[in-house]
């Protein structure tokens, strides 16, 4: 059975870090590229960073260019979200979901396994 298992939400300051975590099993994702997803409250799931497992190519939405990174972990099977200089719009539950095929996907329906989510909370 595949499981993808967010943790590390939390509440911050405006202007902190978090770091999410998403641990994978139930089978093999060396083909396949991994994203994180988040929705804010009244608005759609939107796409925000993937990477391919093997070979490490990325691809970031604009809106969280050059303040968060993704990574991850073949040894731990884990991918990692560190996000920096939180702002308020960042609030949302972010998601985790792997995506068959080559490229990295930015569609959401491109996407087969997913999280259940966790919470993140940038106050002011």
């Amino acid at each position: 059975q595949v499981q993808l298992v967010e943790s590390g939400g939390g509440l911050v300051q405006v202007g902190g870090s978090l770091r999410l975590s998403c641990a994978v099993s139930g089978r093999t994702f060396s083909s396949y590229a991994m994203g994180w997803f988040r929705q804010a409250p009244g608005k759609e799931r939107e796409f925000v960073v993937g990477i391919r497992w093997s070979g490490g190519s990325t691809y970031y939405a604009d809106s969280v260019k050059g303040r968060v990174t993704i990574s991850r972990d073949s040894a731990k099977s884990t991918l990692y979200l560190q996000m920096n200089s939180l702002k308020p719009e960042d609030t949302a539950v972010y998601y985790c979901a792997a995506a068959p095929g080559v490229g990295v996907p930015v569609r959401e329906w491109q996407y087969t396994y997913w999280g259940q989510g966790t919470q993140v909370t940038v106050s002011s």
